[in-house]
């Protein structure tokens, strides 16, 4: 991959010009991006132009940019995030319609706990998190539930040496307090975050696993900080993760045909198994040369 002097791959400057974007900051100019990524802007210009052309950013009238719609073409394809979301969703309607407040569900990106799907009531308490934000991995229920699940030993060293930032006095505040509370996570099998991220707000999670064990995701409810007893939410979680659980197992086995198996199955949940069998077949056609792919 082509390099410059500072050793900063094209890739990295490109990736640094979509980062500029997020929730708060939709639009942007390219003088805003390159001040946002702090890519010079001639450069910053002459990226963005590529990016428009593949349709990664969009130009508008009024010449801001936005994300383009082929990222989310691109993302859709994954059997990560997005294909857990469309599985979690009827389960996450149901911890949200018997809990109220906030329902949501986070997938591991790096030291971030990604928000890949959340309701919320109008009335509901405060919660930080939106659809596609992210937080710190020690921060949030959500992220204590992934760390402690999480594989790779390393990840608390790394949040250490980055640094921890509590956001409330009740939050965590050092690497002591993050591994015992990790520990009791790990032997609990929730994660309560009470004033973590706001005094007014409590965070409860349970993580979501895979047929085999393996932990695909952490769902939670952010409710009101009144010390009331955690037992019945937990139970409510528990029971919508392990249904989660069973429909990834059953999309796992709906493998309609031996010659596409269908690993990471969660990108084809939502689709009935007629329809999944007849894109088979167009697949099929497509790799024999009998129908063109666009």
């Amino acid at each position: 991959m082509a390099r410059n002097s500072n050793g900063q791959s094209v890739l990295a400057k490109h990736l640094r010009l979509l980062n500029a974007f997020d929730t708060w900051h939709p639009f942007l100019t390219c003088t805003q991006i390159s001040e946002a990524s702090g890519v010079p802007k001639s450069t910053t210009h002459r990226l963005v132009v590529e990016l428009v052309r593949e349709g990664l950013l969009e130009e508008l009238p009024d010449k801001t940019y936005r994300l383009g719609v082929r990222l989310w073409e691109l993302a859709s394809r994954t059997p990560g995030a997005l294909g857990i979301r469309e599985i979690a969703r009827p389960w996450l309607t149901a911890v949200h319609q018997r809990v109220g407040q906030h329902a949501q569900l986070g997938v591991l990106s790096g030291l971030d706990v990604l928000c890949v799907d959340r309701i919320s009531a109008p009335d509901a308490v405060v919660c930080a998190t939106l659809i596609g934000g992210r937080m710190p991995l020690y921060a949030s229920s959500n992220g204590l539930v992934l760390l402690a699940g999480a594989e790779n030993a390393n990840l608390v060293g790394r949040i250490v040496r980055q640094g921890i930032h509590p956001l409330t006095s009740r939050a965590i505040r050092g690497e002591a307090e993050l591994r015992a509370t990790l520990r009791q996570v790990a032997a609990d099998g929730f994660a309560v975050t009470p004033g973590h991220v706001h005094p007014d707000s409590r965070g409860i999670a349970v993580p979501v696993r895979g047929p085999l064990g393996d932990l695909h995701a952490a769902m939670g409810v952010v409710v009101p900080n009144s010390g009331a007893p955690v037992g019945p939410i937990v139970d409510t979680l528990q029971w919508a993760a392990a249904r989660i659980t069973q429909a990834l197992a059953d999309l796992y086995s709906a493998t309609p045909n031996e010659e596409i198996p269908v690993k990471g199955a969660p990108v084809y949940s939502g689709v009935s198994r007629k329809s999944l069998s007849f894109l088979v077949g167009l697949t099929q056609q497509v790799h024999r040369g009998q129908l063109s792919h666009q």
